[in-house]
């Protein structure tokens, strides 16, 4: 299972990395990289389907998505609503922040991420090792 990896965006994936904006790169620093989000490995700018994740965890199913000022906020809210849709029937389940929360309220951000997992390793429970011996 490739989890939707559309590998004609690699590509523009990896020049997304290069230029992440200041919230994706306090997120990734302080709360998603090597493993601190409880474990969990996210990401960064991973292609799914026709859309570049900011963040994405195919363990917790999560995307985090960074959302940006733009000018035109309600076409740009529009095309969010169509790419929430399609992530989730791929199922995955989609977390947005703005940059502002992420600059100026970081502990919230790992708040609300941190439920996420709790709720989803409640309603995931770990599988048995079944491995040989």
């Amino acid at each position: 299972m490739n989890n939707n990896y559309n590998k004609n965006l690699k590509s523009f994936a990896r020049s997304n990395r290069k230029e992440g904006t200041k919230a994706e790169i306090r997120l990734w620093c302080e709360l998603l990289r090597n493993r601190q989000m409880h474990g969990y490995p996210f990401l960064r700018q991973r292609p799914i389907g026709n859309y570049i994740a900011d963040f994405f965890s195919k363990d917790l199913k999560l995307i985090i998505e960074v959302d940006g000022l733009t000018h035109n906020w309600e076409e740009q809210l529009q095309r969010d609503k169509k790419r929430e849709l399609d992530l989730t029937e791929m199922g995955f389940n989609v977390i947005r922040f703005n940059d502002c929360e992420v600059i100026d309220d970081i502990e919230n951000v790992n708040r609300t991420i941190e439920n996420y997992i709790i709720e989803w390793e409640n309603n995931h429970p770990p599988t048995p090792f079944k491995g040989g011996a």
